[in-house]
């Protein structure tokens, strides 16, 4: 059985202060992914997420735009081999 991979994803542009990180985790509890979001410095967000490939796809694809009142100028994305560690997905 292939082991699932995980994706690292940091959106930036208008990404903090707009629901952001909790609607990621409500699109990854639904989407059945582990992982964690997280507010980085610079104002960009941080997400890591393991699971199904597709499932990690939509959450990349809806990362792209995020939220409502979100604006999205760049999203930049890396793939990595799960490690297993995330028994949820949980906002940091």
């Amino acid at each position: 059985m292939k082991a699932h991979p995980r994706i690292h994803i940091t959106a930036s542009g208008t990404v903090q202060g707009v629901f952001f990180r909790h609607s990621t985790k409500a699109l990854a509890e639904k989407l059945g992914l582990t992982g964690y979001v997280s507010n980085l410095a610079d104002g960009s967000v941080d997400i890591v997420a393991e699971g199904a490939k597709e499932k990690l796809n939509e959450l990349f694809k809806w990362a792209q735009s995020g939220p409502e009142h979100a604006a999205v100028l760049q999203c930049e994305t890396t793939w990595e081999e799960a490690t297993g560690e995330f028994s949820a997905f949980s906002i940091r």
